[in-house]
């Protein structure tokens, strides 16, 4: 049940930190509608996804959480909060690195 958590709760942040910058797109009428170019960009997203909760899992380290639901929720939103922030990281990192246009 923890290898459970802890992998959905990392698979978890990183695929909101690869969603988020799309669905602020679509709310401030960057892109008007769901192109079919876009299923190839969701495919690669999730398998980049993947690719970095295999990579980051085993960094993944958290003390005990406690007992009971209260311990569960804890240790997914660490999860969460660790796919969520290396994703990040790594998009930050890609920017930085990209040749001004």
């Amino acid at each position: 049940m923890e290898l459970f958590l802890k992998l959905s709760g990392i698979l978890s942040g990183v695929l909101a930190r690869t969603l988020l910058p799309y669905l602020r797109k679509i709310t401030t009428g960057k892109i008007k509608k769901f192109d079919k170019e876009y299923w190839i960009t969701a495919v690669a997203s999730f398998i980049l996804s993947v690719i970095t909760t295999i990579l980051i899992f085993p960094e993944f380290e958290i003390a005990e959480t406690g007992p009971g639901l209260e311990g569960i929720i804890k240790l997914f939103c660490a999860a969460f909060g660790f796919g969520f922030g290396w994703n990040s990281l790594v998009n930050e990192l890609a920017k930085w690195r990209e040749k001004p246009k």
